[in-house]
C-alpha cells in the first residue's frame, strides 16, 4: 500500500465522478424499482493543508458525499484517491491500516459519543486499537491530546452527559486528532452550537490545521462560517456539483444562478445595507426523480430551452473557477452571463 505521506502530488484528496445511489425496493418482492441519487457525479480536489467548504441546501448530498469519501458506505461508481491511493481498491486489512489517517467529526457531538464510556476512554479507544503509541505512553498521550483541544486532564473520568455542547465537540475533535490523521471530514461541526461557541470551535480547527498540517473537507450550510475557514468552496445541488472556486473568487462573483441565490441569503451585519435577496420559486425536486437536463432549471430565472433537455457541461469559465451552467456554453452566452454575473455580484456584495 502506498504511504500517503510520501506521495508527491500537491493534492491530498482527489474525487472523480463520485456516485452514490440508494436503491428503492418494492414492498412485496424487494426488487429495485428506482434509485435515490444522493451523490451524482461529483468531482473535486483538495490541496494538502487546505480546507474545502462544501455547501448547499439540506438534502443536496453533502453529508453523503463526505461519508462515501471515507468509505463509511460503499460507492456506486467513481474514484476517491487519498495521497494517490484509491480508497475503494483497498482490501479490508489495507483499509483498516489507512483508517487512522482519515477521520470525521460529526454534526451532533452528543449522539456520536458513547454515554457508557468516560472521556479518556472515548478519545483513547481507537488509539489503543490501532497501536498509535506504546501502552506505557498511552495515558500521557491522551492527556496531551486533550490539552491541545482545550480539555483539562481531569475530564478523563467524566461522561459525555456532564459536558456542554461545545465541550462535547472538543471531545469529538480530540478523538479524531488522537489518531494523527492527515484528512478530516467536518460534517457540520458547529451547526448545533451557539454563535460564540461556534467561533471557538472554528478557531480551534484552524489552529490544529496550522500546527499539524491537517486537510479538511468542511461540510456546512452556514455560508458565513464556510467563508471564514475555507480556501476553496464547492456548491452542490440535488447531488451534483454546480460550482467550484477559491473562496474569495466565488464569494465575490458567484457564476451559477443557484449559487447567486444561495449567497444572496447571507445576512449582512449592517442595518443600513440594502439586501438583494433572490427568492427561488418552487421546491427542490426529488433526488429519486431529478428533472431532465439541468437539475436546477425548474427553479431558475434564467432557464433556456436547452436547460430542459441537456445537462450542462462542467466548464472552467475563469482560471480556477468551474461552473456547470448553459449560460456559459458559447461566446455569446458567456457575454450575456457576464452581465448577469456582474449584477449578481453587486447584489451579493
Amino acid at each position: 500500500m502506498t504511504d500517503i505521506n510520501n506521495a508527491q502530488s500537491e493534492y491530498l484528496l482527489e474525487v472523480e465522478n463520485l456516485v452514490k445511489w440508494f436503491p428503492i425496493k418494492s414492498s412485496i418482492f424487494k426488487r429495485t424499482i428506482g434509485n435515490v441519487k444522493a451523490v451524482d457525479g461529483v468531482s473535486f480536489k483538495i490541496r494538502r493543508g487546505e480546507t474545502m467548504g462544501l455547501v448547499g441546501e439540506s438534502g443536496c448530498g453533502k453529508s453523503t458525499c463526505g461519508r462515501t469519501i471515507l468509505r463509511l458506505q460503499e460507492k456506486t461508481s467513481g474514484e476517491v484517491r487519498l495521497g494517490g491511493q484509491d480508497i475503494f481498491a483497498l482490501s479490508k486489512e489495507e483499509l483498516r491500516r489507512l483508517r487512522p489517517r482519515m477521520q470525521i467529526v460529526f454534526q451532533d457531538p452528543y449522539s456520536s459519543l458513547s454515554p457508557r464510556l468516560p472521556v479518556g476512554e472515548i478519545i483513547g479507544e481507537a488509539v489503543r486499537e490501532h497501536g498509535i503509541v506504546p501502552p506505557e505512553e498511552f495515558d500521557d498521550y491522551i492527556s496531551r491530546v486533550m490539552e491541545v483541544c482545550g480539555l483539562p486532564e481531569y475530564y478523563k473520568d467524566r461522561y459525555p452527559h456532564e459536558f456542554s455542547g461545545g465541550q462535547r465537540q472538543r471531545i469529538c475533535i480530540a478523538r479524531a486528532l488522537a489518531l494523527s490523521p492527515d484528512f478530516i471530514v467536518c460534517d457540520e461541526p458547529v451547526s448545533a452550537l451557539d454563535v460564540s461557541i461556534q467561533a471557538q470551535i472554528i478557531n480551534l480547527l484552524k489552529k490544529l490545521q496550522s500546527d499539524f498540517g491537517l486537510t479538511y473537507l468542511f461540510i456546512s450550510h452556514d455560508l458565513s462560517v464556510v467563508e471564514h475557514i475555507s480556501d476553496t468552496v464547492g456548491v452542490m445541488y440535488l447531488g451534483s456539483m454546480v460550482e467550484y472556486a477559491e473562496t474569495e473568487k466565488i464569494y465575490a462573483k458567484p457564476l451559477n444562478p443557484y449559487t447567486q441565490a444561495l449567497f444572496s441569503a447571507i445576512p449582512i451585519p449592517d442595518p443600513d445595507a440594502q439586501l438583494h435577496r433572490i427568492i427561488l420559486q418552487g421546491s427542490i425536486p426529488s433526488p429519486a426523480n431529478p428533472p431532465a437536463g439541468c437539475k436546477f432549471h425548474t427553479r431558475c430565472a434564467h432557464c433556456q430551452e436547452v436547460c430542459k433537455h441537456a445537462p450542462p457541461e462542467w466548464l472552467e469559465v475563469e482560471p480556477g473557477h468551474f461552473c456547470a451552467c448553459h449560460l456559459y456554453d458559447d461566446a455569446d452566452a458567456k457575454a450575456r452571463a457576464r452581465e448577469i454575473m456582474d449584477r449578481a455580484g453587486k447584489a451579493v456584495s
